[in-house]
């Protein structure tokens, strides 16, 4: 796991975009992806719709996410999303809404695909949503959506430690509060909090934007290793409750 240290300085602005992804990053409004990037990202989001195995129309390619603006750093991913009308699936919203769910979870589990040193994350995005992030770029179309700004940002570090470091308690009971519960108990309650935390990050990201404390506090637990620890525990715990120890028969 990464260090406490590490984690917060990795929330800190940076000067430009990231160097390594960006033409003129110093100076937003007249920067494109690198070509070779830009290429790449292409060919990844349409071995990700071959992949989805569904016929609907593509309104748009999106990168969104801290690589689009000053926050990255090195955990900052490609965050590539497929924007999609989920009103053109014809009264069927929820379940493609679940599929491309399962589906994009499936994937990115199955993939290691990096770009720079950065992995990539994708995701079929409804267009009426309104993503949060500071940045957006149209890959389909190679042009900015919306341009970042360099705006003030202040990190108070001891708030930041005391809201996660109450997170990281919750995560460490609800495993082992969830180890002596039975497959269909435990397994609700550990999705219970995983719901939590996400409802936690988006009240935050729709009161104050990516900057908000809620939004740090679950990237700080990302970074962390302590959602991928409850994510894992739900997976671990399912499997040896379902399985039987093989038995000698004389």
């Amino acid at each position: 796991m990464a260090s406490t240290e590490k984690i917060i300085n990795s929330f800190y602005l940076q000067d430009e975009l990231n160097p390594s992804v960006w033409v003129n990053p110093e100076d937003p409004k007249n920067s494109k992806l690198k070509p070779e990037i830009h290429k790449r990202l292409l060919e990844i989001a349409n071995v990700f719709v071959d992949y989805l195995d569904v016929d609907f129309f593509i309104h748009d390619v999106l990168l969104i996410g801290s690589l689009v603006g000053y926050n990255w750093s090195e955990f900052s991913d490609f965050d590539i999303h497929i924007i999609y009308d989920f009103d053109e699936s014809k009264g069927d919203k929820e379940l493609y809404k679940e599929l491309f769910r399962l589906k994009k979870t499936i994937f990115n589990a199955a993939h290691n695909i990096r770009i720079k040193g950065f992995e990539t994350e994708l995701f079929v995005q409804d267009i009426a949503e309104k993503e949060k992030s500071s940045g957006s770029y149209s890959i389909l179309n190679n042009e900015w959506i919306r341009v970042p700004k360099l705006e003030s940002f202040t990190i108070d570090e001891t708030k930041l430690k005391d809201k996660a470091s109450q997170w990281v308690d919750i995560i460490d009971k609800v495993i082992e509060q969830a180890e002596d519960e039975d497959l269909g108990d435990a397994i609700k309650l550990v999705s219970k909090y995983m719901d939590k935390l996400r409802k936690y990050r988006t009240c935050g990201l729709s009161k104050e934007g990516e900057y908000s404390y809620e939004n740090l506090v679950f990237k700080y637990l990302r970074r962390g290793g302590y959602i991928a620890k409850l994510e894992n525990f739900k997976n671990k715990i399912a499997d040896r409750k379902l399985s039987l120890e093989q038995e000698n028969f004389e």
